[in-house]
């Protein structure tokens, strides 16, 4: 049973602290599941030993899946992917800040709008792959992790099935709000 077990099943890795506010919609989807994960920080290009040091540890402790997180040139998914058969989920990351900019709170934007990373995810060579989620979308990651797990867990089965269950009523209630109150209301309602 899930619940039972004490060990993290889901490793989230980010190439750069930057990274988490991304990231952390991962950890979100994973927690409302009541899935264990660990969180690390592991740049593939600024510590490549550490890299494959956690692959290692990855297959230790037998984690289901590795969800991976990177902006640019985004390596970090397909590197780790390559030091390991658990399965990767990649994000690629769109907005980001470099160390200086986060002390000023200017936010740097990469510089193909997150399609260099997109890319860089999706097009990994034949046989190593890596599944990619959009741009920014470290929530379908997790759902994708989920996902993942009910293979094993069935009790994830009905949980997925009752979340995907409330996102078809949320969509009901919202539509019947905007037909009640009409477009610009809704709008001005829902965004202010």
């Amino acid at each position: 049973m899930l619940r039972d077990t004490k060990r993290p099943m889901v490793g989230i890795i980010m190439g750069s602290s930057s990274d988490s506010r991304i990231m952390k919609d991962a950890a979100e989807i994973l927690d409302g599941f009541k899935i264990k994960h660990e969180d690390q920080i592991i740049s593939a290009h600024r510590t490549p030993t550490r890299l494959d040091e956690y692959a290692k540890h990855a297959e230790k402790m037998n984690f289901k899946v590795i969800i991976a997180g990177a902006g640019g040139a985004a390596h970090l998914p397909g590197m780790i992917a390559s030091h390991t058969v658990i399965p990767v989920i990649g994000v690629p990351i769109m907005v980001y800040n470099d160390k200086e900019s986060e002390k000023t709170d200017n936010v740097k934007f990469s510089s193909f709008g997150g399609l260099d990373s997109l890319l860089s995810i999706s097009e990994m060579p034949s046989g190593s792959s890596v599944v990619a989620v959009g741009v920014n979308k470290a929530g379908n990651a997790g759902i994708y992790a989920v996902k993942i797990l009910a293979n094993e867990f069935p009790e994830l089965k009905k949980q997925l099935k009752e979340h995907r269950t409330k996102n078809h009523d949320l969509v009901l209630k919202e539509s019947e709000q905007m037909k009640k109150h009409g477009l610009r209301k809704f709008v001005q309602k829902k965004f202010k």
